[in-house]
């Protein structure tokens, strides 16, 4: 009798600790990603090196942070961005699965010059987004951002990253 009650208080006492544990692996992947300021990029214009705009930007620069980019964020201010740095120019694509903002993407060449941007990305869309050219840098920022800001083909991007 003295094993019984040994063994359910043994199998009860598992259950009790994996439920625990489920239940924060679940609010582990269901925690907002907040912003991470990891430098400063400004935007200027090509036709006359005018600011277009100082932002404060997060970095993506390894496979895990450009897969995850700015998928389960809930917001983001207007002067936030985040930066993908990749290693070479290439034909660069992105999508909005998991993101729950709609952005504008912009594309930079090796030079750091825009070569295209897509604006109004729509949140949670799989469909793919490709940049025209190649491009070795990648800034999301707020949806309207690049219409509002006036954005041009051949503008410049320059950033600083913190220690």
């Amino acid at each position: 009798m003295k094993k019984y009650f040994l063994s359910v208080f043994i199998v009860t006492a598992s259950l009790l600790s994996c439920n625990q544990s489920n239940q924060t692996e679940s609010q582990n992947l269901t925690r907002e990603i907040k912003f991470t300021k990891q430098g400063e990029l400004r935007l200027i214009r090509q036709e006359n090196d005018s600011v277009v705009a100082d932002l404060k930007i997060e970095i993506a620069d390894n496979d895990y942070k450009t897969q995850i980019g700015l998928m389960y964020r809930k917001s983001m201010e207007d002067d936030q961005a985040m930066l993908f740095l990749f290693p070479r120019p290439e034909i660069k694509t992105f999508y909005m699965k998991n993101t729950e903002i709609s952005l504008d993407i912009l594309y930079f060449d090796a030079q750091k010059k825009l070569v295209h941007f897509h604006e109004n990305a729509k949140p949670f869309d799989p469909t793919s987004i490709p940049s025209r050219f190649p491009a070795q840098y990648v800034l999301e920022v707020n949806a309207g951002l690049a219409d509002a800001w006036g954005l041009e083909i051949g503008d410049k991007l320059e950033w600083e990253l913190q220690n």
